[in-house]
């Protein structure tokens, strides 16, 4: 099953930004073990999203609770479950991976 996890930042950005560096290992944990699909920031930058795959709620919010922000308690958490129906062509796993690298390599 999917996850959309919407993080809210609850403190002001200067300490959120002082876990920013732990938050990222622990995203990168999740993406090595296969727990994670996509995340990034929200625009304007009060928050962020993350896709997630897990075969129950429980498990999201165990790894929420892991997360160093929520430890901070500096981002709200809200998670919803989520079942695609439709899925458009260009959203295969390699025409995500490549406008994900064209993004990386290409900030806005």
């Amino acid at each position: 099953m999917l996850f959309l996890i919407l993080l809210d930042y609850q403190r002001p950005l200067s300490e959120v930004d002082a876990h920013i560096e732990a938050h990222r290992a622990f995203l990168t944990r999740h993406y090595e073990a296969g727990h994670f699909v996509m995340s990034g920031r929200k625009s304007p930058r009060t928050g962020g999203v993350i896709l997630a795959k897990a075969s129950a709620l429980h498990e999201v919010a165990r790894w929420i609770a892991d997360d160093p922000f929520c430890q901070a308690r500096v981002a709200s958490y809200q998670v919803v479950a989520w079942e695609p129906t439709m899925v458009a062509a260009d959203l295969s796993p390699e025409a995500i991976a490549a406008d994900a690298l064209r993004m990386v390599a290409s900030p806005a």
